[in-house]
This record gives C-alpha cells, sequence and structure tokens, in this order.
C-alpha cells in the first residue's frame, strides 16, 4: 500500500509554526526550522544510501512548485538518475580551461616526451588563452578563428598544430555531455573552407654526421669535461633517443652485466628496451657515477643542482659549441644505420632492433620471443669499436709515397675483443690537445 500524497495544504504551510518536518508525501517535505524560516526538502535513497535535496524557501517556492519538483525528481531516481547531481550539470557553467586540463592530465599517461606534453600546454593555455574563460557549449567557429588568424599564417605549423589541440578538447566536452552539435575547429568540410590551406611541408630526415667523420669527432668530444659531453657520448655509443638517454636513472642499468633497461613508457614504441652496454659506454658511466653521491638513485647524467636531467637542449647547444653545425643529436642514429648497414654484415633486423624500431608485422612481433640481446652485444661492441677507431692524421701534400704516417699513441687504442671488460679497464687517459676539426676551444666543464 503506497503512503498518500499531498497532505499538507497552503494554509498549512501558511501557518504553520513547529519547528521540524512535515511530510507532504512521496520524499516531499516542509522543514521548518527553530526562527520559523520554513523550507522544502526532497528526501529519497540513492544506492542504498538516504540523501537530500533541497527546493528552495517556502516563501518563493509554492506547495504546487514544490510538488512539481518532487515529481520530476522521483522519476530520475525511478530511472536510475540522481537528481542533485543532474541539477549540478545543469546549471555548473564547465569552462574550456576545466576541460583542456583533464585533456592535458590524461597525456601526461601517454606522452612519453616531457617537452610534447609542454607544447601541448603551451598550446592550450597561453596560444589558446582568449577560449580560456568561455563556457566550453557557446565555444562558436568565429571564437576559434579568433584564435586561429593570428598564427595561422605567420608559423604554419604552430596554427594546423593549435587547431588540432582545440578540436580535441571540444571533443573531449561532447563526449562528457558538455556541448552538442558539431566541433567548431573541425578541418574537413568546415574550417577548411574557411582558412587558407598551407603548403604541405616535406619532413626531411634529421641531419646526420657522415660516417667517415665520427671517429675524428668522438675523439673531441672524449676531451670535453662537461656533462653533456658524457651524455652526448653515452648517447651514440647506444644508439639511443635523447629523452632515453637524457632521463635515464640509476635504477635502470645493471653495471655487472652490462644491460641498461630503458622503461616501456619511455620509449616510442612503449615497449621495454634492453641496451647492451659496452665497454666504453661502462666507461662512460664510471666517470659521471661520482655525481650521485651516496644517494641510492637518480639521474645517470644530472642537471646543475642535480634535482633534475640535463635539459633537452644540452646536448645540441654542446655540439654548436663545437662548431658543430649540420648535425643534430638524434641525427646520430642515422649515423649509426649508416655504419651497420654500409660497412658490416650484420642484418636488417638485428640493427632496427638495436635502434628499437618496430619491425614487421603484429603476428611476426608475436612469434618473436627474444630480442637478440647477445647479437646485438656484438653489434654494439662492433660499433664502440668504430667509434674509437683512431683516424690517421693527413699525410703532407708533399710527403715522398714511401713515407709513413705518424701513429697515434697507444694509450687512444681500443679493446676490440667481443667480451664486455670492467669499466675501469677501459677509457684511458685523455691526451690534452686533441681537438674536432674545425671546432673552436675546448670550453670549459658546463652542463
Amino acid at each position: 500500500m503506497s503512503r498518500p500524497t499531498n497532505r499538507l495544504s497552503a494554509r498549512t504551510v501558511a501557518t504553520v509554526k513547529t519547528p521540524g518536518r512535515h511530510a507532504d508525501g512521496g520524499g516531499l517535505y516542509l522543514h521548518v526550522d527553530p526562527s520559523l524560516a520554513k523550507r522544502w526538502v526532497f528526501v529519497f535513497q540513492w544506492r542504498g544510501k538516504r540523501r537530500e535535496m533541497g527546493f528552495g524557501s517556502a516563501q518563493l517556492v509554492s506547495l504546487a512548485a514544490a510538488r512539481d519538483a518532487a515529481l520530476d525528481a522521483r522519476r530520475m531516481v525511478a530511472s536510475g538518475v540522481n537528481p542533485i547531481t543532474a541539477r549540478q550539470t545543469v546549471h555548473r557553467v564547465v569552462t574550456f580551461r576545466e576541460v583542456a586540463d583533464d585533456v592535458l592530465a590524461a597525456l601526461e599517461l601517454s606522452l612519453t616526451n616531457p617537452k610534447h606534453h609542454a607544447q601541448w600546454r603551451t598550446s592550450l593555455t597561453v596560444t589558446a588563452k582568449a577560449l580560456q574563460s568561455l563556457p566550453v557549449d557557446e565555444i562558436t567557429t568565429d571564437d576559434v578563428l579568433d584564435v586561429l588568424r593570428p598564427v595561422w599564417r605567420r608559423t604554419p605549423v604552430t596554427g594546423s598544430r593549435l587547431r588540432g589541440r582545440i578540436e580535441r578538447v571540444l571533443d573531449a566536452a561532447k563526449a562528457k555531455g558538455l556541448r552538442q552539435g558539431d566541433n567548431p575547429a573541425r578541418w574537413r568540410g568546415h574550417l577548411d573552407v574557411l582558412l587558407p590551406k598551407n603548403k604541405r611541408l616535406v619532413r626531411g630526415h634529421h641531419a646526420a654526421m657522415p660516417v667517415e667523420q665520427l671517429s675524428a669527432f668522438m675523439a673531441a668530444l672524449r676531451d670535453r669535461p662537461a656533462v653533456a659531453a658524457r651524455a652526448l657520448e653515452f648517447t651514440i655509443l647506444t644508439a639511443a633517443r635523447t629523452g632515453e638517454s637524457l632521463r635515464a636513472r640509476w635504477s635502470e642499468i645493471d653495471l655487472t652485466a652490462g644491460v641498461w633497461v630503458v622503461p616501456a613508457e619511455r620509449m616510442k614504441a612503449r615497449v621495454e628496451h634492453r641496451v647492451p652496454l659496452t665497454a666504453a659506454a661502462l666507461a662512460v658511466l664510471a666517470e659521471v657515477r661520482p655525481l650521485l653521491g651516496t644517494a641510492k638513485d637518480g639521474w645517470v647524467f644530472p642537471s646543475q643542482d642535480g634535482r633534475r636531467p640535463l635539459s633537452q637542449m644540452s646536448m645540441l647547444m654542446l655540439l654548436r659549441r663545437m662548431d658543430v653545425e649540420d648535425c643534430t643529436v638524434h641525427g646520430f642514429r642515422s649515423t649509426f644505420r649508416d655504419w651497420a648497414g654500409d660497412f658490416t654484415d650484420f642484418p636488417r633486423e638485428l640493427i632496427e632492433a638495436a635502434l628499437a624500431h618496430t619491425i614487421g608485422n603484429a603476428v611476426e612481433r608475436a612469434y618473436r620471443r627474444s630480442d637478440a640481446f647477445a647479437k646485438r652485444q656484438k653489434l654494439m661492441q662492433a660499433w664502440a669499436e668504430f667509434c674509437q677507431k683512431v683516424a690517421a692524421p693527413p699525410k703532407p701534400a708533399l710527403a715522398p709515397a714511401a713515407s709513413v704516417a705518424p701513429s697515434l699513441p697507444d694509450h687512444r687504442a681500443r679493446s676490440t675483443s667481443d667480451h664486455t671488460p670492467s669499466p675501469a679497464a677501459v677509457r684511458p687517459a685523455r691526451p690534452a690537445g686533441k681537438a674536432w676539426t674545425g671546432s673552436g676551444p675546448s670550453s670549459p666543464a658546463l652542463h
């Protein structure tokens, strides 16, 4: 038997002076405070718990209006909707900034390169600042165009990326039920008819050092005392990406086994990568190990304050100080690929595995259980020996044919064994004055 409703009358509501709750039925109550102030309260059960929802002052909300509100609330509960949450959603204004913050938080889990996340944040909080305070459900095509036009022609790449990032935020808002209709930042069939098309950019390769110049460069690099120089040397010897080496931690490295395990979240392919550490790479680690001090873990290549890794620009700036203008840090991976492909007999699949490139289709990868670590050890040892090879100085222009070019001191020679010796047995003392051809004078130890 259902409980009776409509127990109260308009006269009762106006004249009652007894503090407490007076039931009208169906969960609706007139609450009278000790001060005799009167307000409407709706009581309901939600997921096993008692919840209360206010409908306002009895002086402003009539009995009939309170009954209508209670009826709507009961229907929501019956259909599985929390009326309190529904009312908050209807009345709360959600801005572009709030949705953008949610998108940026989600990207922290998917973007391995901190620089990329910083670029997203700059686009959405600085370049698109005009959208920040706007209700996300009221943003129009004109609002988007006002943000895009100032940068569209001046920096086409920035404009295109900005548009895509705004589109993603507005798509997220729609997925959350915060806006309806078409996305005003959509390109195809929308903004492509309102904005001039930028010329298609041709994506080139990273500038790489010719294989023939590498040995002389590495000799000059070893004479540099800066932490950035050791980071670059380690990056070249392991054929790693910049972010992989700069954000390396000592907990990832097994000096005894000669293995560096780069976690999946820092890898481009999101797959853990084991890197063989040759004697030369271990020697670099031995040089920077004192920077850790007494701590158990930390950055392998720390910044000056030790609280952060070296910056993304540190190794590139080192190249510029060495007057190497036509080469990038990432380009040394191309140099490694050129050397391995043109000067060795190692199979292509092994070379690509050393570069942590995805090989074959999903089925092939499923059957390839091993990462060919033992074979990659030999490849990286051969690479290290090539990097440490001392190039003979050029012969004098008028030297007789029978003359022999003088050799460099024996302590510059490196081990040619496939076995990886201990770090202490690897790096000889650096001879003074050895410089990279074309570089300026050696700079002091800088990060």
